[in-house]
């Protein structure tokens, strides 16, 4: 994808399965081009020693009671959205990037309550990831 020039935008800009945004497709290219610049950088692991940097390479657990208290942003997103687009990447806003951080574990942020809150805390502490 990061080599994907005009015709691959057009031929993306008709496909039907797709979110089809001209800003969002070369979003997706020039994001691609930044983690192909990052990796070439920085080795096997410099995306995700990047994405892990603003929790300083530990889960946070967060202890919501109610939906109400789930954050739509923290300052950990804030700094990663910061250093992605200083990296070059696009479209990687505070609120986005606390979703990915919710999704590849970075951030626990499930409901006291919820049945999964535990049991990804515990993953963390075998793992030493805790904060």
């Amino acid at each position: 994808m990061a080599r994907y020039g005009k015709r691959d935008v057009a031929r993306l800009m008709r496909d039907e399965r797709i979110i089809r945004s001209g800003a969002k497709v070369r979003s997706a290219i020039t994001n691609a081009k930044a983690w192909c610049e990052v990796m070439h950088r920085g080795g096997r692991h410099a995306f995700r020693d990047l994405v892990w940097e603003p929790t300083g390479h530990a889960v946070k657990v967060r202890r919501p009671r109610r939906r109400a208290d789930v954050l739509a942003e923290s300052p950990e997103s804030r700094a990663l959205s910061r250093r992605l687009k200083a990296e070059g990447f696009s479209f990687c806003g505070p609120v986005i990037c606390h979703a990915y951080m919710q999704a590849v574990g970075s951030v626990n942020e499930h409901l006291v309550s919820c049945f999964r809150h535990e049991p990804v805390r515990a993953l963390a502490r075998r793992q030493g990831l805790l904060d």
